[in-house]
Order: C-alpha cells, then structure tokens, then sequence
C-alpha cells in the first residue's frame, strides 16, 4: 500500500450508501445487477434493525471496501457469522486491503468463537485464488435453492 494507510472499523449508520455502492459494483461484475431489488431504504433500514452488520475499509475518508456479514444458527454447527458480502473497489484491489478486511471479518468470529462461512461463485477464481490462502474448506452437494417474491 506504499504508505497509504488503510482504516477497517465497524460500518456506522452514515455508511450504507457506501455499502450500497460497493455490493452495486459486485452486483455489476457479477453480471447480476438486475437481481439487485433492495434499496437504499432497505439497507438503511436492515441496519438500524440490526439486520446485518458490516466493517469498512476507509483511505483519505472514502470507503473502499467492506464485509457485510450476520449472525446465524445452524442447526448441525451452531452460532455461525455469515459473511454475505465482500467487495473491494475494483481501484483499490491488489493493495491489500481485502486481505485486511476479511481478517477482521475472521477475527470477529473468532473474538465469539463461531464459524465462518460464506460462498463463492465457482467462476469467480479470482476470489477463489484468494480464499485458498487460508485454511479453507469447500463443500460439495449443496445448491443454492432461492423463492423470489
């Protein structure tokens, strides 16, 4: 990062439209962005519901990136902490600030003793690449099965 310094701290209520645009550019990369039907009434809404919580990567006050993540139960593991999304602007990528973020990710789980968990699209090898740097493990069997309203 060359002397850049990068902040990660818990996202607060003025940042969802950050989030917003971050999870909108992984939207975009991943060729989804017409699924994308929650809006920034939603986001601002889950989150002061406590719906989802999130951690920000910040540099010279601009959020480049972010984990959004909630607590779950599993009913075979137990307490889990969902990462639901993981982005970083596609500007600021390779200087390693996902490596930062996702490991505050990590260690909130850890400071509460639950698992991760998360999925990856198998196309995305990208992030593939970059999961396979820790101490991961992939399931087979399991499809996303979705209703949409």
């Amino acid at each position: 990062m060359s002397g850049t310094s990068v902040n990660i701290r818990p996202a607060a209520l003025q940042d969802i439209p950050s989030i917003m645009s971050l999870v909108l550019e992984l939207a975009i990369y991943e060729e989804s962005e017409h699924m994308m039907t929650a809006d920034l009434d939603i986001y601002t809404s889950s989150f002061e519901e406590g719906h989802f919580e999130a951690l920000v990567a910040v540099i010279h006050n601009e959020i480049v990136g972010t984990a959004i993540y909630y607590r779950r139960f599993s009913t075979w593991k137990g307490p889990i902490l969902y990462l639901e999304d993981f982005v970083v602007r596609e500007s600021h990528r390779r200087m390693g600030i996902g490596k930062l973020l996702f490991e505050a990710y990590v260690n909130e789980a850890r400071k509460t003793g639950v698992m991760c968990l998360w999925q990856v699209l198998d196309w995305n090898q990208p992030a593939i690449d970059f999961y396979n740097k820790y101490d991961v493990l992939y399931e087979d069997n399991w499809l996303n099965v979705k209703i949409y309203f």
